[in-house]
């Protein structure tokens, strides 16, 4: 587990995305803790382990933000059932689709346990001490968040040099705008949805966009 600024970073299990909890306990919001992507939901007490390693108590969790839409992501929404969810306004219907295939869920031979969504994400919110950017390209309606300094970015791009795959609800063009648009941010920490989260950022980030433009 390591600690980015006011950001806990803990590891995804198996096919498990990565979980991002931000500590925003000391601002007068009404979200003191924030977690970004949640997993599979198939490893509850991994996680909720992991969470209660930072001193943070599971329940005490009340808002889920989700970079995009996919199960790895969202499965384990679930396990916090006292957190409103955010999500980007282009996936957030997929997410209360039951029928959607859009999740991905039967690649994972498994179905989404937490239909709601409360708050629709546009570009340019704050979560907070973060911005949302719109970043399609792995799904239609993908989000990122970054404070100046860090890229919380899901599956959008990767460290050394990877991009989210783009054949399932998603499209090459809007994934070559979120790059472009990505790469011109100032990125000390890159936080992934999947492996290792790595500093000098912008390295990273125009590696990644040297993959399609």
């Amino acid at each position: 587990m390591e600690k980015i600024n006011n950001v806990y970073c803990i590891q995804g299990l198996f096919a498990d995305s990565n979980s991002y909890l931000i500590d925003n306990s000391d601002s007068d919001s009404e979200y003191k803790y924030i977690l970004v992507d949640c997993g599979t939901g198939e490893n509850e007490g991994y996680l909720h382990s992991a969470i209660k390693d930072t001193g943070i108590n599971p329940d005490d969790i009340d808002l889920i933000v989700n970079t995009h839409c996919h199960f790895d992501h969202i499965g384990g929404n679930h396990f916090f059932h006292k957190a409103k969810v955010a999500i980007g306004e282009f996936d957030a219907e997929s997410v209360r689709d039951e029928m959607s295939e859009l999740t991905v869920s039967g690649l994972f031979g498994s179905k989404v346990k937490r239909h709601d969504v409360d708050i629709e994400l546009q570009d340019g919110d704050k979560i907070a001490n973060f911005e949302v950017i719109f970043t399609p390209g792995h799904s239609a309606g993908g989000i990122s968040l970054y404070d100046g300094e860090i890229l919380i970015c899901g599956d959008t791009i990767f460290a050394n040099g990877g991009i989210g795959r783009m054949d399932i609800g998603g499209n090459v063009q809007s994934m070559k705008e979120s790059l472009a648009k990505l790469k011109e941010l100032d990125v000390e920490y890159l936080l992934p949805g999947h492996g290792p989260w790595v500093d000098n950022g912008n390295y990273h980030i125009k590696l990644s966009a040297s993959m399609l433009l």
